[in-house]
C-alpha cells in the first residue's frame, strides 16, 4: 500500500512538472511571437511617418528638394548596407541581442534626427534605417529558429504587422503633428513604439535565457547557436542569387509604385484624395493576403503555384495602368496591391529554403542588402524613363520587363530545395 501510494504520488508529480514545463514553453512561445510582432511594427513608421510632414520639416530647416530626395533615398541605400551586416551581429552578439540592438539603434535615431538641422536629420534618418536594416534581416532568423513547424503562419503575422505598422505611420503622422504641436513630436514619437518593442524583446530574451540549458528554440535563440563557422559562400550559390532576384524585383517594383502611384493615378483622372487613398489600400490589401497566404503556402513542399499567382495578378494591374489606365484605376491600383503582397512569399521562402539559422541570416543579408540596392534604382530609372519619353507607356514597359523576370525568379525560388 504504501509502495502504490508513493508510485501515484511520484506519477502525479511527473505530470505537474511536464504540466508546468509545458505551459511555460506555450507562454514562451506567445512572449516571443508578440515580441516579434511588435518588432515588425516598427520597421515602417520610421519612413512612411515621414512624407505626410516632409513639406514642414524642409520649409522649417530651410532645406532644398534636393535634400528631400535625398532623404527618401536614404532608406533604400542604408536597408543594402547595414542590412549585409546582420549576419556578421548575429554571429558576435547571438541572435536575440542582436534584434534587441537593431531596436535601440532604432529608437536612437528616431530622436536624433528631430533636434536640429537637415544634416542631423539625414544623419538621424540613416542611424534609424540601419535599426531597420538590421531588424529585416534577422527576424526572419527568429521565425527560423524559434517557431520551425509555424514558419509560414509566423511570417505572415510578421509581414502584417510590418505592412500595418507602416500604414499607421503614414496616417497617424498629420494626427500627431496636430495632437503633439508640430512635426518634430510627430516624429520622434515613433520612438516610443520602438523603447516598447526593445522592452518586450529583452524580457522574451530573458525568458528564453532562463532555459538556454534546454533544447529547440529557447537555447537557439539565447545561446546564439547560429554562431557555427560559415560555409560555402552564398555568392556562389545558384539558388542564393534566385532568390535575391526574387527579392530585388518585387523590392523594385514595390518601390516604384510607392512612389509613382499617386502621379499616375491623378494624370488618369483621379482626384489626389482619392490618389491617396488608393495607395493606402495598395498597402492595406496586402495585409489578409499575408496572414492567409504564407501558412497556405509553407505547408506546401513547393511554394511557386502561389508566387506565380500573386506574381500574374500584380502584371495584370501593371499591363492595365499601361494600356488603358482610365478605364478601371481602381482595380489596377487593388491588383498591384495583390501583386505587391507577394513580400510576404519573400520572406517565407528565405526561411524554407535554408536549413539553419544561421543559414537563414546569411541568405536574409545578401537577398535583401543586394534586393535593395536594385530598389533603390527602381524610382529613378521610372522617372527618368517618364521625362525622356513624356509618357508612361515605356516606364510600365520596363516594369512589365522586370515583373516577369521576378515571376520566373519567384517560381523557381518556390521550389523545395536548400542552400
Amino acid at each position: 500500500m504504501v509502495v502504490r501510494v508513493s508510485v501515484r504520488s511520484e506519477a502525479r508529480e511527473q505530470l505537474s512538472s511536464a504540466s508546468h514545463a509545458g505551459f511555460e514553453r506555450a507562454a514562451g512561445g506567445v512572449l516571443l511571437a508578440a515580441a516579434v510582432v511588435l518588432a515588425a511594427m516598427n520597421l515602417r513608421p520610421a519612413i512612411t511617418s515621414v512624407g505626410p510632414v516632409l513639406d514642414k520639416a524642409r520649409d522649417a530647416m530651410g532645406a532644398s528638394t534636393t535634400w528631400a530626395g535625398l532623404l527618401t533615398t536614404v532608406p533604400g541605400l542604408c536597408f543594402a548596407v547595414a542590412g549585409l551586416a546582420a549576419p556578421w551581429l548575429s554571429r558576435r552578439l547571438g541572435i536575440g541581442p542582436a534584434v534587441g540592438t537593431a531596436m535601440g539603434v532604432l529608437g536612437v535615431g528616431l530622436v536624433v534626427r528631430v533636434l536640429d538641422g537637415p544634416f542631423l536629420m539625414l544623419g538621424g534618418t540613416l542611424v534609424a534605417c540601419s535599426g531597420i536594416a538590421l531588424a529585416n534581416v534577422l527576424i526572419p532568423v527568429v521565425v527560423k529558429d524559434s517557431f520551425p513547424l509555424r514558419i509560414g503562419l509566423m511570417t505572415g503575422i510578421y509581414t502584417a504587422a510590418l505592412q500595418g505598422g507602416g500604414a499607421l505611420g503614414a496616417g497617424l503622422s498629420p494626427l500627431l503633428d496636430n495632437a503633439l504641436g508640430g512635426w518634430r513630436w510627430s516624429l520622434a514619437g515613433w520612438a516610443v513604439l520602438a523603447v516598447l518593442a526593445l522592452g518586450l524583446w529583452a524580457v522574451a530574451y530573458r525568458h528564453h535565457a532562463r532555459r538556454r540549458g534546454g533544447s529547440g528554440a529557447a537555447a537557439r535563440l539565447s545561446s546564439g547557436a547560429q554562431r557555427r563557422p560559415a560555409g560555402t559562400s552564398m555568392l556562389r550559390s545558384g539558388l542564393a542569387w534566385t532568390v535575391t532576384v526574387f527579392f530585388g524585383g518585387q523590392a523594385f517594383l514595390a518601390y516604384i509604385m510607392l512612389g509613382w502611384l499617386p502621379l499616375v493615378l491623378m494624370d488618369a483622372g483621379v482626384s489626389r484624395p482619392a490618389a491617396a487613398m488608393l495607395v493606402g489600400a495598395v498597402s492595406l490589401v496586402a495585409v489578409p493576403i499575408s496572414l492567409v497566404v504564407p501558412a497556405m503556402a509553407a505547408r506546401r513542399g513547393s511554394q511557386t503555384g502561389w508566387i506565380v499567382l500573386l506574381g500574374l495578378v500584380g502584371l495584370l494591374g501593371v499591363v492595365g495602368l499601361m494600356v488603358a489606365p482610365r478605364a478601371a484605376p481602381v482595380l489596377w491600383a487593388l491588383f498591384v496591391g495583390i501583386g505587391m503582397s507577394v513580400f510576404s512569399l519573400v520572406l517565407t521562402v528565405i526561411a524554407l529554403r535554408a536549413r539553419t539559422g544561421e543559414d537563414t541570416a546569411r541568405l536574409s543579408g545578401m537577398a535583401q542588402g543586394i534586393g535593395y540596392l536594385l530598389a533603390a534604382l527602381g524610382p529613378f530609372l521610372f522617372g527618368l524613363l517618364h521625362d525622356v519619353t513624356g509618357g508612361w507607356t515605356v516606364p510600365f514597359a520596363m516594369m512589365t520587363v522586370v515583373y516577369l523576370a521576378q515571376i520566373i525568379a519567384g517560381a523557381r525560388a518556390g521550389r523545395p530545395r536548400y542552400i
